[in-house]
């Protein structure tokens, strides 16, 4: 069935499953399964074990899972975090889908997520294919506004060849740029996570698997999603202190 959607906004379950009354149990969940990950359990059976002890749904769980991180991971991506400050004057490469999604959900009201490690990220999927929804192109102007400010010597977007209409979203993004005299360029990537994670000067991505193997990398998302404020508020699950006790694997039910 072809994609037909106008917006990257919520599912029609969402306000139920992420309204502020489960928002205890979620970080309840996510300080959970990052404990666990950090005493070196295998992420899908951990995953199980605190998503029934929590009586989550899929949808809810996917939710955990994307904001969840290891101890080890949350200090070393802390620890390689530069402010967007620290653009000014440097060769910025973005993980293209990656952030302009995050963006896209945000202006739609779509459930965006503040992680453990402070990263934003939404539940919107491609399933290898991009669409253009009315958000894009306010998106696009959003992160351009923003990237002026910052200064960047120039702004490299990386966006996955695999995925489809990438050429599409490649042209539009050049045509904004021309119009609006940005410094960007636009490439296709057959493994845009791989070429991140050996860029030497600051990538833009909120991956985890990317953060856990790049060098330099800026919250740049989390930077724009500050400037375009909603009526849907972020849901941040990187509070633990309002979290309930971790759970043991011997005392899960």
């Amino acid at each position: 069935m072809p994609d037909k959607r106008k917006h990257r906004g919520p599912h029609p379950d969402d306000r139920t499953l992420f309204a502020p009354d489960q928002w205890a149990r979620l970080r309840g969940a996510v300080r959970d399964y990052s404990t666990l990950l950090t005493w070196g359990y295998a992420p899908a059976g951990a995953l199980k074990l605190v998503g029934d002890h929590f009586r989550l749904v899929r949808r809810q769980r996917l939710a955990v899972m994307r904001a969840a991180c290891g101890e080890p991971q949350r200090q070393g991506r802390q620890a390689r975090r530069i402010e967007p400050r620290e653009l000014a004057g440097r060769e910025v490469v973005i993980d293209g889908y990656n952030l302009l999604i995050t963006v896209e959900a945000h202006l739609a009201g779509g459930v965006v997520l503040r992680g453990r490690d402070g990263c934003l990220r939404d539940l919107a999927g491609m399933h290898g294919s991009y669409r253009r929804v009315e958000e894009t192109a306010p998106a696009l102007r959003r992160i351009g506004e923003v990237l002026v400010d910052l200064r960047p010597a120039s702004v490299h977007w990386l966006l996955d060849r695999p995925v489809s209409n990438s050429g599409r979203l490649k042209g539009i993004i050049e045509a904004l740029a021309a119009e609006h005299g940005w410094p960007w360029r636009v490439a296709l990537s057959e493994c845009t996570d791989h070429d991140l994670a050996i860029c030497e000067g600051p990538i833009v991505t909120s991956d985890s698997a990317v953060l856990d193997r790049c060098g330099p990398w800026c919250n740049l998302a989390a930077c724009i999603v500050e400037r375009c404020p909603r009526s849907e508020p972020i849901i941040d699950l990187s509070d633990e202190a309002t979290a309930t006790p971790a759970v043991r694997p011997d005392t899960a039910s």
